[in-house]
């Protein structure tokens, strides 16, 4: 009995006690719903506290509002105390025992923090060939990454759902701004710029849950996940790599600064990009051996998070952040020319960020030299907007 008042917990609208009155993250909802019909699993990943399962809950909401049943959708905290002890396979056939379905009823399946489950790709890959379920999974791991079977290829949509954009944080902040407003829409990015996009975190400005934020993904998602002993080098890799956002940084000078071997510098930077707290940006070359040789640069996931860390200053370096993290799925690389950078350099597209700043004379001559299709100077809030 205690199973199944635990999932009534969890599943508030079977009784019809369910309401949702988040904010919407309407981009990601939009994907979701384009996808769900299909038979693909849905994996929603990024930092961890970034809102997948709140966009799970407005998932769920718009099916009810969508005339689906209370007894078509089950969802699961897998990470939930009391479930540890149960199979995927195990909830499910409670969840059909409790609303008397037959395996071949149709429902929708949400799975939170499935990456708390250690074989949870040969439970999904069961579930997906053999039930007649929509399934949609959270993850605050790039999990996939560890299917070394290939159990679950082709059979899964990633969305990668990132801290607020501009848009978001203004809905978040309840901002009623007209087209003429430039001043106040230059106040509320200049907040912005300091307190990022984690969504509690724009909600309350708390700071005491931001460095809770911090030490959980680096206790659950760094050091106990990957099952690493010196807890005191990850710390300081990390507050390291927040002084480095936008500047050029080597493994080699990395490993020399915190006493370890440079493999062990590129494992652990590795872990922070899998836990989605850093991303690595090449420079572009036309050569392998160039891009593998030349220094990386790197941005964090959420620059509110690196602020806590260094102070809310050199606000070029978090320009240039929120400029990478706007157009990541672009893969960009940054672009050097006898000691002369470029910001970004994309497939058919040329970006430097300017917070409040011009291009020097030599990157002006370097930005008209290069053929390519569109060049853009970011600068300032219009950027985003």
């Amino acid at each position: 009995m205690e199973i199944e008042a635990e999932l009534y917990k969890q599943n508030l609208w079977w009784e019809g006690k369910f309401k949702d009155e988040s904010y919407p993250r309407e981009k990601y909802l939009d994907e979701i719903l384009k996808n769900i019909k299909s038979k693909e699993i849905i994996f929603l990943t990024g930092l961890r506290r970034i809102g997948k399962t709140t966009i799970m809950f407005q998932t769920i909401k718009h099916l009810l509002d969508n005339k689906v049943k209370p007894d078509e959708i089950f969802f699961v905290r897998l990470d939930s105390f009391n479930l540890l002890d149960f199979s995927i396979h195990q909830l499910v056939e409670e969840f059909r025992k409790i609303h008397k379905k037959a395996a071949s009823d149709f429902i929708y399946l949400f799975l939170d923090e499935i990456s708390s489950r250690d074989n949870f790709e040969q439970e999904l890959k069961s579930l997906y060939d053999d039930e007649n379920m929509k399934i949609i999974c959270t993850s605050s791991i790039a999990t996939l990454m560890r299917d070394k079977k290939a159990r679950l290829t082709g059979r899964v949509k990633t969305i990668e759902v990132m801290p607020l954009d501009f848009a978001e944080f203004l809905i978040f902040k309840e901002a009623k701004i007209t087209k003429p407003d430039k001043a106040k829409l230059e106040s509320y990015f200049k907040d912005y710029l300091n307190i990022g996009g984690v969504p509690n975190y724009v909600l309350t400005e708390d700071k005491t849950y931001l460095n809770e934020l911090i030490e959980s993904i680096i206790y659950k998602d760094i050091i106990a996940y990957h099952k690493i002993t010196s807890e005191k080098t990850i710390k300081e890799l990390f507050i390291l790599l927040c002084h480095r956002v936008g500047k050029p940084m080597s493994y080699n000078k990395i490993a020399e600064l915190l006493k370890i071997s440079v493999d062990s510098a590129k494992r652990y930077i590795g872990y922070f990009e899998d836990a989605y707290l850093f991303y690595i940006v090449d420079r572009y070359a036309k050569s392998f051996n160039e891009k593998i040789t030349s220094p990386k640069k790197i941005y964090i996931g959420d620059i509110g998070i690196k602020n806590l860390i260094t102070g809310f200053k050199d606000l070029g370096a978090s320009y240039e952040n929120l400029v990478f993290l706007k157009i990541k799925d672009e893969n960009p690389t940054y672009y050097l020319d006898n000691s002369i950078e470029i910001d970004f350099i994309t497939k058919d597209k040329l970006i430097e960020a300017k917070y409040n700043s011009e291009l020097t004379k030599d990157q002006k001559n370097l930005f008209n030299s290069l053929k390519i299709k569109q060049k853009v100077v970011a600068n300032g809030y219009t950027y985003f907007v």
